[in-house]
């Protein structure tokens, strides 16, 4: 894939991962808090992977093939395919409009496609 929507895709996925990756590790704040709730192990384990792979992939726009980086996205990938399955859960119980639920699983599903592409396993 090539082009100039390709290039700002993976450059909005890198830095999504970047911010992620840092407010998950230092803060223990943003989608890592909302995904781990109280349990800062893995929100600073999480944060730390995706901060990684956010590195790891702006280093592939310049040339430079790090082999871990599929690894690194996919494990990202699965962890919000669970999101999204407790957000669907999560939802059905609760008294949250369809529309609410829409536009925050919506949210959801764009980043997990995105990892998913990133990953170039299953992209």
């Amino acid at each position: 894939m090539s082009g100039v929507g390709n290039f700002i895709w993976r450059i909005s996925v890198a830095l999504y991962l970047l911010a992620t990756g840092v407010l998950g590790t230092f803060y223990k704040s943003g989608h890592l808090r909302e995904i781990f709730g109280n349990n800062d192990v893995f929100i600073i384990i999480a944060g730390v992977i995706a901060f990684l792979a956010g590195i790891f992939l702006l280093l592939e726009l310049f040339g430079i093939k790090i082999a871990i980086v599929d690894l690194l996205v996919l494990i990202l990938a699965i962890v919000w395919v669970v999101v999204i399955v407790f957000g669907i859960i999560t939802w059905i119980g609760s008294n949250e409009s369809i529309w609410s639920m829409l536009q925050r699983i919506g949210v959801h599903v764009m980043v997990c496609a995105s990892l998913f592409i990133a990953s170039k396993k299953f992209g």
